[in-house]
């Protein structure tokens, strides 16, 4: 069971959290290992970002395709 409250309030919207480079490892739900408890979590909160923009989250709504902002 991944707890990442405690690194939720140092979470940026644009899916980044920063983090020690401490080896002590640790495997999340699924049974990979991760570095250490704040990989994890920036690893989790990453996909909970990317699932919230896929299902239309505010996070990726206005935003333009690559193929459209690249000919801007």
């Amino acid at each position: 069971q991944d707890d990442c409250s405690e690194f939720r309030s140092q979470f940026e919207a644009g899916g980044r959290l920063s983090c020690t480079r401490e080896n002590d490892p640790v495997r999340d739900a699924s049974g990979k290992q991760h570095t250490n408890k704040c990989l994890m979590c920036a690893d989790k909160f990453k996909k909970e970002a990317q699932r919230g923009g896929q299902s239309g989250g505010t996070g990726q709504r206005n935003r333009l395709p690559t193929s459209e902002r690249t000919k801007q």
